[in-house]
């Protein structure tokens, strides 16, 4: 049992797209993400995924409409929901997602993570 502190995590890397577990609880992985620019579209079949923006702004895609977010917004995704994460200028933001989802979910391109690193 420790603090996390997620600005000092955040400082830790800078790269985007490239998701780093800080906390494990019930099988969950937290995680803390950059974005910038354009993700994937994808889904996840079997997990649900919520995003806490805790710096800047994304806008999250569905194929019927956009959730724009900004610092202090939350959004869960419901799993088997197509979706794509779109950040015109850099977001950070902390995921709750099951241990076993794959970044890029049911789709595999040079985004797809399957290794993560922890901080």
């Amino acid at each position: 049992m420790y603090k996390i502190n997620l600005s000092e995590k955040l400082s830790l890397f800078s790269d985007a797209w490239s998701p780093k577990i800080i906390a494990e609880l019930n099988g969950q992985h937290v995680k803390l993400a950059r974005l910038k620019g354009e993700f994937v579209w994808h889904s996840h079949e079997h997990e649900d995924e919520l995003f806490y923006v805790v710096e800047g702004a994304f806008r999250m895609e569905f194929r019927d409409r956009s959730v724009e977010l900004g610092q202090g917004d939350m959004i869960v995704v419901p799993r088997g929901v197509e979706h794509r994460p779109v950040a015109e200028n850099e977001a950070c933001v902390l995921l709750f997602e099951p241990a076993s989802t794959v970044n890029t979910g049911n789709v595999v391109s040079e985004l797809t993570k399957d290794h993560l690193d922890r901080i």
